[in-house]
């Protein structure tokens, strides 16, 4: 039963076949704990899933696809909260039913002094002066609002709301996460069918998991179907086996329409997709977003008009006669060539315009977020973010992923050697050729797979982003260079939750809490005093949004990340700057097989070290300070830069006293040691990136390596003569020695899985 204080819609009196109730309804997960999918935004450590434990909610707007959970984490949310709980479907409720939701609210304020929680489902449904309505009692906070819409909140939902909310962004369900609720459902003796004899034909409950197409409403109610028409009479008798023929789950689960509003994001987002693909020379993608709209019943005319556009705009003078037989097609949509038609060469290749289809009507596949269409929410959730424009490139081409990612080796067109389509089929295969070829690494402004598209956007998310920058803006160039380079190569996912070991008193953890908006960013730090910093550093950012900070216990390591945290479901453990961090580091390793905490081991462990002896050498200054045509002074550089490839370079870069890391092998070396010890095992790899930094050599610096004690200034003399040390010291003194300079970094990662 529901709470005290909870309104009646959210309660349900589980009682299995007494109730009677929809099997979808019955089986409405409770908890978060049987709350299946959405793992991005209400996995363990995400900031949603923490928002609602700590019972810490703030206003959000929940957008997704029907059957994907919006309305289940409201009812969620209702029986966690200790906040009242009124809900309001925007379909059936008017003005006069959201003033009297206000007016309990205000009452339940006064009187308890606790704020409510008002769920209001299809959200879109209300017009202007509803929505606007609730802004004032969102705004002081006697009301919570929780939206829930399968439309684009930053069109169908009043901007002053939507900047007074998280917006959270719930993704079609995978088949994976469907077959986890059909045998929740077919386990479950209180509101399942767990205490009956069911049987499946083989493939039967694949079929109604495939059909559902990541609705989890769906499945169920086929299900129930399924198994209740299965039998003479329900309930059944005693010891009565309940066989479920292929047959009869083809009968409980008609093909569910494709998700298609032409006034909503998968129109557009479907256009979108289908024009990119025409542009970007794609006939495969191209016929299956055409047998997409058509399939889902899109107007022709508005497909014909999209096309004459684009004829003009992306073909225009390179095929003068694209738009005349565009138009001539639209012409002829609803008339008869006879004559002609009878007498031209003959292909039936557009045939596979009918494979597309057979494509759609098997599943409903996501755009990929690059084509999507980026004028409606690029802000809010960067559509068309990674979009490579053809007509920017070399011949007006460029290879790009125009197909979801199911379908991505798919072919269609097959283009025969007859009339104009012979013309053109060696161009058409061999741009598919390079297509099919591509890989993630081969498309630098592409997402990497699992980096994730955004999942929820906030205003406050928005200010958040100017506050990090100005809370670095003291750190060196090098060292905010160097962590670019190193978190654009890892691309971690937004709702990843990301641990690091950090020896910079939280420099690199600041980067995390930007990655990761939508996850949870926990440091690991060496000192108490590291702590405070991080904690003064990050005092202004809302509870939910600041790290989770534990200083090592480095004589007995000692750091539970379960108490610590939590949680331990990290995705990512990044280790920074190895040889800062190898006291901890070796205690962290020995624990990864023996803490409880690390029954799932992440994803994926990094390590990187900043090269020093290779990124801060005099030869590299002078090198930018010198002209190329002054020959003797580039001689003296040259000479210069062989001394240091065998001493290193100043105070602080001597090679022994950097012995650990000097390359990606010295690196992987160190890495495979650690492991080894373990007993853990798993694939590493390696990269060395590099980059470039503005910096300028101080006068401090200058006094320092050239001082009359300085062991690089007497390693200097004795290697190349005293004339020699004074004409570099000289030529480092009168030079402007600022600029970009190089810099590398090694990195290995390791995917680690138990040893067997």
């Amino acid at each position: 039963m529901a709470k005290s204080g909870k309104d009646t819609l959210f309660s349900h009196d589980y009682r299995g076949e007494a109730s009677r109730e929809p099997l979808a309804a019955r089986m409405r997960p409770r908890t978060l704990d049987e709350f299946i999918g959405q793992d991005h935004i209400v996995g363990p450590g995400r900031l949603l899933r923490r928002a609602i434990q700590k019972d810490q909610l703030s206003s959000i707007l929940l957008s997704g696809p029907p059957g994907t959970g919006k309305t289940t984490l409201a009812r969620i949310i209702a029986n966690t909260t200790s906040s009242n709980f009124l809900s309001l479907n925007a379909v059936l409720a008017g003005i006069a039913d959201l003033r009297t939701a206000i007016e309990k609210a205000k009452e339940h304020f006064d009187l308890y002094g606790k704020r409510t929680i008002l769920f209001v489902d299809e959200v879109h449904r209300w017009n202007k002066s509803q929505q606007d309505a609730l802004l004032p009692w969102v705004e002081n906070g006697t009301i919570i609002l929780i939206g829930a819409t399968t439309e684009n909140p930053f069109f169908e939902v009043n901007n002053a709301l939507v900047s007074r909310s998280r917006v959270f962004l719930l993704k079609t369900l995978t088949d994976a996460d469907l077959e986890k609720i059909a045998w929740q459902a077919l386990r479950d003796s209180e509101r399942g069918y767990g205490k009956f004899d069911i049987h499946f034909e083989k493939g039967a409950l694949e079929h109604l998991i495939h059909t559902a197409d990541g609705d989890a409403r769906s499945l169920l109610n086929a299900l129930e179907l399924a198994v209740e028409t299965s039998v003479p009479a329900w309930p059944p008798r005693d010891g009565e086996a309940i066989e479920i023929s292929m047959a009869i789950a083809e009968e409980s689960i008609q093909k569910r329409a494709v998700l298609y509003d032409k006034d909503g994001d998968y129109h557009y987002d479907a256009i979108s997709a289908f024009i990119k693909s025409i542009r970007g020379s794609d006939p495969d993608a191209a016929l299956y977003w055409l047998a997409r709209m058509i399939y889902a019943g899109e107007d022709p005319s508005f497909i014909f008009r999209r096309l004459l556009i684009l004829a003009a705009e992306d073909i225009g003078l390179a095929d003068p006669g694209a738009i005349s037989t565009v138009n001539a097609c639209a012409q002829a949509f609803d008339r008869i060539a006879a004559l002609y038609l009878a007498t031209s060469p003959k292909s039936n290749s557009t045939m596979g315009y009918f494979d597309a289809l057979a494509a759609v009507e098997q599943e409903f596949a996501e755009v990929p977020n690059h084509l999507k269409d980026g004028n409606r929410d690029q802000k809010g959730f960067g559509h068309g973010e990674g979009y490579k424009y053809p007509h920017a490139y070399k011949d007006h081409w460029v290879a790009q992923q125009y197909l979801p990612d199911s379908l991505k080796q798919a072919v269609f067109y097959f283009p025969s050697d007859s009339g104009f389509e012979k013309e053109r089929k060696t161009a058409v295969l061999e741009k598919r050729e390079a297509q099919l070829a591509l890989t993630p690494g081969d498309i630098d402004s592409q997402p990497l797979p699992d980096a994730g598209e955004a999942a929820i956007w906030s205003m406050e998310g928005e200010k958040r982003k100017k506050w990090l920058a100005r809370a670095e803006g003291s750190a060196s160039s090098r060292l905010i260079t160097a962590r670019a380079l190193v978190f654009d190569y890892l691309r971690p996912a937004r709702s990843e939750n990301l641990l690091t070991i950090d020896p910079r008193k939280g420099f690199y953890c600041l980067e995390t809490i930007r990655r990761c908006p939508e996850g949870t960013s926990a440091v690991i730090v060496q000192d108490e005093e590291s702590r405070s910093l991080i904690e003064l550093e990050t005092r202004n950012l809302p509870e939910l949004a600041r790290p989770f900070i534990l200083v090592w216990d480095q004589q007995n390591g000692s750091a539970d990340m379960q108490t610590a945290f939590g949680f331990s479901a990290f995705d990512l453990i990044l280790v920074c700057e190895i040889s800062k961090t190898e006291n901890f580091v070796d205690q962290l390793f020995s624990r990864l097989l023996t803490d409880s905490a690390y029954e799932k081991l992440p994803r994926l462990i990094a390590f990187f070290e900043i090269l020093a002896g290779r990124s801060s050498r005099i030869s590299e200054f002078l090198k930018l300070s010198v002209p190329p045509q002054d020959s003797e002074k580039m001689r003296i550089i040259t000479e210069l830069e062989n001394f240091e490839n065998e001493y290193g370079s100043g105070p602080g870069f001597r090679k022994e006293q950097n012995a650990g890391i000097e390359s990606c092998k010295d690196l992987m070396e160190l890495v495979q040691q650690k492991l080894s010890m373990t007993g853990l095992n798993g694939e590493i790899k390696t990269a060395e990136l590099s980059g470039t930094f503005s910096r300028r050599l101080s006068n401090e610096e200058i006094e320092l390596w050239f001082s009359e004690n300085s062991p690089y200034r007497k390693a200097l003399a004795a290697a190349k003569g005293k004339d020699f040390s004074e004409q570099v010291e000289e030529m480092v003194k009168n030079g402007a020695l600022q600029g970009k300079w190089p810099l590398f970094l090694a990195l290995a990662s390791f995917s680690p899985r138990h040893a067997k």
